[in-house]
């Protein structure tokens, strides 16, 4: 038996320790919403954080989260800079097929919690990663700039455009 913290809860599963995080998430647990696209980290479509940070769970190896923090796109509603990235992706109508967007929300999660003022450079780097066949890579970075700037107007900040 395998305990994992998974958005905020400790979950026991059934687990080699070689399994894939991403498979220990969608068959074991019924998280669903982190999907898999290439199997090789290549796609980002399967990007969660760990301890804040994003990472591919369809390479990470349950045995390397034990006693580490594990937040998948579920639990971005209840987190307030997942909640203003993912009313930006609405504002800007950023999803068309949808099916790396959960990945995408993550990573610019992260990104925008360790930088709450971006570049575009920044956040072509940080984003890199994630694939989008439908090619809404310039909705995404407004989406990014957008939810950035709704952070800081609720901390009432000034941004820069």
């Amino acid at each position: 038996m395998t305990t994992l913290n998974i958005n905020g809860a400790d979950k026991e599963l059934e687990a080699d320790g070689s399994m894939p995080l991403l498979w220990a998430l969608r068959e074991q647990l019924g998280l669903t919403g982190t999907k898999f696209g290439c199997g090789a980290a290549l796609c980002g479509a399967c990007t969660v954080h760990l301890d804040g940070q994003a990472i591919r769970s369809c390479i990470t190896p349950v045995s390397a989260i034990a006693g580490k923090k594990v937040t998948t796109i579920e639990a971005m509603e209840n987190d307030s800079v997942g909640k203003a990235v993912q009313a930006a992706w609405v504002r800007h109508d950023v999803p068309q097929c949808g099916y790396c967007q959960s990945g995408q929300v993550m990573s610019a999660t992260a990104l925008l919690r360790t930088n709450t003022n971006p570049t575009d450079a920044e956040i072509d780097a940080a984003m890199g990663g994630n694939i989008c066949r439908c090619g809404t890579y310039q909705r995404i970075r407004a989406a990014i700039k957008d939810a950035a700037k709704s952070l800081a107007a609720a901390k009432g900040e000034k941004h820069a455009a």
